[in-house]
């Protein structure tokens, strides 16, 4: 039995956009004979694709056409796809070389979306994160590391927009120390979630550019506090640092 889209609305969307991606521009009358939908539905359609920003209308000939935003869109999965892969062996090889859990994420306005794990081998003790949940740039390691390569103005509008809550008895909740904590990552090259957001979990994090030069990105290693003395922590933190010239070589390469 042939499955119907349980959201129909969704269903008329992308077809119009498969249609006019097929057969380039379109006039409202040829649109709506092929989608078998009344003009008036079909105008609706295109407006809500046009207010998105993936339809525009001809001021010449009032026919309809694709933007450029299913092309940015496409090229930003692309990007993503080939910026995992390359970096996947590097993740693992510092999970190897540390014994200890690592995250890749990516940031989403004022929060970070895990993208990428690998689970140490070498402990009993998994972390609970999974790929596709999200943190808060201010308490997390991998989010202040995004935050301290932003300029002033977005960072206090990420600060301005975020829930601050204070998750655990660590957690930062005072922008003016956010911002000190903030100039001590630029000075060693590494951020560090000291039990900010879950208790019991200590994570050493640094950015990663992107192709375009934009830290978008950042990658961590958790482990349980007890694990984390002052000592072990200068000494993965020298291994995070070195991770990251690799990458960062292997990307603009």
């Amino acid at each position: 039995m042939e499955e119907k889209n349980p959201i129909q609305v969704a269903d008329r969307l992308f077809g119009a956009l498969e249609l006019l991606a097929e057969h380039g521009t379109m006039g409202l009358t040829e649109i709506s004979e092929r989608l078998e939908l009344n003009k008036s539905t079909t105008r609706r359609i295109l407006t809500s694709l046009m207010y998105l920003g993936y339809v525009r209308q001809s001021n010449r000939n009032e026919k309809y056409e694709l933007t450029m935003k299913l092309v940015k869109l496409s090229n930003q999965v692309i990007e993503k796809q080939d910026l995992l892969q390359t970096v996947r062996p590097y993740l693992r090889k510092l999970m190897e070389l540390t014994g200890e859990t690592v995250h890749f994420v990516e940031r989403n306005d004022t929060e970070v979306v895990y993208i990428d794990k690998v689970e140490s081998y070498a402990n009993s003790m998994q972390m609970v994160s999974r790929i596709g949940s999200r943190l808060p740039i201010y308490c997390s390691g991998v989010g202040k590391a995004i935050a301290a390569e932003l300029p002033g103005q977005e960072v206090e509008r990420i600060w301005q927009n975020s829930h601050i809550v204070k998750r655990t008895e660590g957690t930062i909740t005072d922008y003016g120390v956010f911002l000190e904590t903030l100039k001590e990552v630029r000075r060693v090259g590494y951020a560090m979630d000291r039990e900010e957001n879950e208790t019991g979990v200590v994570c050493i994090a640094a950015s990663l550019k992107d192709y375009r030069g934009k830290a978008e990105y950042a990658f961590s290693i958790s482990a349980p506090v007890g694990r984390m003395p002052k000592e072990r922590v200068e000494e993965l933190a020298g291994y995070v640092l070195m991770t990251r010239r690799e990458m960062q070589e292997a990307i603009s390469r």
